[in-house]
């Protein structure tokens, strides 16, 4: 008998600045997960806002980041996450000890300062890497 899991997960995605990538991953999987996670996001050092151009491609594809703002990774309670998700490789979230989820990487550029093109690169990216983390921890879930 295997244990049934607890939805929804909690996960949270962890960039920089969460100005960009990690916003981006946290509104995807609010509007793909029909409620079977709960998607945070948090940056190392926050940048304190969310740019104009994630707010505009995320726009285009009809996505809304609603609720969210900047903030850091000392707002959000780690031990209690499900998943982390570090955007690139620059990032190393420190961990509590306590700490009983699973680290996961992705190697998404971050696009800040970059330009739209580059926004939009890491926006269908991101889309991507969430549509797959779901198929992942919902294995033979047609919601996913």
């Amino acid at each position: 008998m295997t244990k049934p899991r607890k939805t929804p997960l909690q996960v949270l995605f962890v960039c920089f600045g969460n100005a960009c990538r990690s916003q981006m991953a946290e509104a995807w999987a609010k509007h793909v997960s029909n409620g079977r996670i709960r998607a945070h996001s948090a940056g190392l050092f926050p940048y304190g806002s969310i740019p104009e151009d994630t707010l505009l491609v995320m726009d285009e594809v009809g996505v809304a980041l609603d609720g969210q703002y900047s903030k850091g990774i000392y707002e959000i309670p780690l031990a209690e996450m499900d998943v982390v998700v570090e955007m690139g490789p620059e990032i190393e979230t420190p961990l509590p000890e306590d700490f009983k989820g699973r680290r996961i990487r992705w190697e998404i550029p971050d696009p800040f300062t970059r330009g739209l093109a580059a926004f939009r690169d890491s926006r269908d990216l991101i889309h991507i890497k969430v549509a797959d983390l779901l198929a992942e921890l919902f294995p033979g879930d047609p919601a996913g």
